[in-house]
């Protein structure tokens, strides 16, 4: 009987204290569907991420330790390459395969793998491809050596047809313009480009160029441009301009900055003169033919050339005109700036402008060719180009000039990464006609003497690539013949004093 109360009574089976399902890789305990899935794939990147970073590993290790094996370069191919002439492409890759003059030098894969960058670098200064993968492969010819390779790069051209519309605004004017761009037209980096612009001061534009490279490096470029302006002056001179002109230009980059030489053949017709135009603006009425070879020169180590904290930009501009047409001169203009932050948040920029023009051959100097001063981009606190001699409330420019500007830029409190600075702005210029009867060191004297100066505070907006200004000034010392503008001025363009 015991065994039957034994078998027959119930047994109470107790579960552990504790469930034992634990989770083993932070896998979650409520298993639902998303959380599963965003698990897996957080896992899985992370094994890929280590499998990657393994590889590279190796990879490195593999080439360091390789890196004076002897290895050369059979042959470089370039693919996908199909609208560029093999001939532009092979003055591009050359250069970077030659060993140097007369100098051997042992073939490593260090070597080639100096020589697969640079020729990478050298094929995307052209612009001309969107992607390019380099590789390393084994030779396709049959008479390539042992330690022979071939350099693959794999290319994607860009489209060769752009057309672009917009409104600029800059130096004072507005403009709409359209623009047709042909990239790579004669398959060696050409750019044919034609644009149109309607405007407020230059009241129509018509451009057409052509710019071809001149060397391997790319450095070094060809233009030939041709082009049409008519200028509103009625404001300020009771005038209009009209240019049309031909311009042959080569520019080239070195460690000192940008150069660029060119002749320009322009044909100018001051039109369109106001009932109350003066004298000196009727007298200059008609047409002139002027030709002249320029030289201009820009180093710019600025960080910002918007606006600016720190650095250093110098522009100088040399032309000389005389070589047939009906003008003759020597003319030379430069510009300067220089910006240093003075602590955090507070910046200070020092800018100069200056230039001569000097007839030759006993000619006069033309209104065309003149300088122009005074505005809300150079010396603020005056009316547009209304410095210097006037002839009737015309104003007729002049041969002399120089325009100098201290500002004084600072952050918003608690918002330094806004693109709206309060400045604080000194501004001094003076425009004036060269005095040929007496020495040139006296004239040069009174032309820098007496200058009209101006101050107050504002507000800079930057609207890349140009700035808006609003700003509330005076001058304080203001010539005769100056036209000023007591109060709120606004201006906006590249280049501001």
């Amino acid at each position: 009987m015991p065994n039957d109360e034994l078998f027959s009574s119930p047994i109470e089976v107790r579960g552990p204290l504790q469930s034992t399902r634990s989770p083993r890789d932070r896998e979650p305990n409520d298993v639902y569907a998303e959380k599963l899935f965003q698990w897996q794939q957080t896992r899985l990147q992370k094994r890929l991420d280590g499998e990657y970073q393994s590889q590279v590993f190796r990879l490195s290790e593999l080439v360091g330790g390789n890196l004076s094996t002897p290895l050369s370069v059979s042959r470089v191919r370039i693919e996908g390459a199909s609208k560029t002439r093999p001939g532009f492409l092979a003055r591009v890759v050359n250069p970077y395969l030659n060993d140097g003059a007369g100098i051997e030098q042992e073939s490593t894969l260090e070597t080639v793998l100096q020589k697969t960058k640079e020729i990478t670098y050298a094929l995307a200064r052209t612009q001309l491809f969107k992607n390019i993968v380099p590789k390393i492969e084994t030779p396709q010819s049959s008479l390539a050596g042992v330690n022979e390779v071939d350099l693959v790069f794999r290319c994607e051209e860009r489209s060769r047809l752009s057309l672009k519309s917009s409104t600029e605004v800059g130096n004072g004017d507005a403009s709409a313009s359209a623009n047709v761009r042909l990239r790579n037209a004669f398959g060696g980096a050409e750019d044919l480009e034609g644009s149109v612009a309607y405007g407020m001061k230059t009241q129509h534009t018509y451009r057409l160029s052509l710019s071809a490279p001149l060397t391997g490096s790319m450095l070094t470029r060809g233009e030939l441009t041709t082009y049409a302006i008519d200028n509103d002056y009625q404001a300020w001179a009771s005038c209009k301009e009209a240019q049309k002109g031909v311009k042959a230009a080569v520019s080239t980059i070195n460690s000192f900055g940008q150069h660029e030489l060119s002749y320009q053949a322009v044909m100018r017709h001051v039109h369109s003169l106001t009932p109350d135009a003066s004298m000196s603006i009727r007298r200059s009425a008609g047409t002139s033919l002027k030709s002249s070879i320029h030289y201009n020169f820009i180093h710019d180590t600025r960080d910002d050339s918007v606006m600016g904290r720190r650095g250093m930009y110098f522009k100088l501009n040399h032309e000389l005109a005389g070589i047939g047409g009906d003008t003759s001169f020597a003319k030379i203009e430069t510009e300067s700036q220089a910006s240093r932050q003075l602590f955090k948040g507070l910046h200070v920029s020092l800018a100069t402008r200056a230039g001569f023009l000097y007839p030759l051959g006993g000619k006069a100097t033309m209104f065309s060719d003149r300088f122009k001063l005074g505005g809300p981009l150079n010396v603020r606190s005056f009316r547009h180009n209304s410095l210097g001699p006037r002839d009737h409330g015309d104003a007729v420019g002049g041969d002399t000039y120089w325009a100098a500007g201290l500002s004084f830029i600072g952050d918003l409190p608690k918002k330094p990464h806004w693109p709206l600075k309060p400045h604080v702005y000194i501004n001094a210029g003076k425009l004036s006609t060269l005095d040929r009867t007496q020495p040139l060191k006296n004239a040069l004297r009174d032309a820098v003497l007496n200058p009209s100066i101006s101050v107050g505070i504002g507000l800079i907006y930057r609207f890349d690539p140009i700035r808006l200004e609003v700003n509330f000034g005076m001058p304080l010392v203001a010539n005769k013949s100056d036209g000023y503008q007591r109060g709120f001025q606004i201006g906006f363009g590249l280049e501001c004093l």
